[in-house]
């Protein structure tokens, strides 16, 4: 594997050498980043002792936010699509209940 397909990140003061594809580099950084910063925090709580244990309460805990914000996006956007189709519902309604004819708008103009 060449270099350039691999990254070297440090998560709880260890260094971990990763491939990674060149244009996912920034994203796997960003990644290392936060879960060094989610362990960090919960290492410094003093309620859970070992790094492995450390990084399955990470683990957990970032993937209940991403569940929960994912559940929250899936009930956003069910109530975007009923809201467009009550408004074009609305629209259909509208436009089927008007007895003028296009003629007759333009000519109230």
């Amino acid at each position: 594997m060449s270099q350039s397909n691999t990254l070297n990140v440090q998560i709880l003061d260890k260094e971990y050498c990763i491939a990674c594809p060149p244009d996912e580099r920034v994203n796997l950084e960003s990644a290392a980043r936060y879960l060094d910063s989610k362990m960090r925090e919960i290492r410094s709580s003093g309620k859970v002792i070992g790094a492995d244990r450390v990084a399955v309460m990470a683990a957990l805990n970032i993937t209940h936010d991403l569940l929960h914000k994912q559940e929250r996006q899936d009930q956003d956007s069910s109530s975007t699509r009923e809201r467009v189709r009550e408004l074009l519902e609305r629209v259909d309604r509208a436009l089927t209940s008007d007895p003028l004819t296009t003629d007759q708008r333009q000519g109230e103009v």
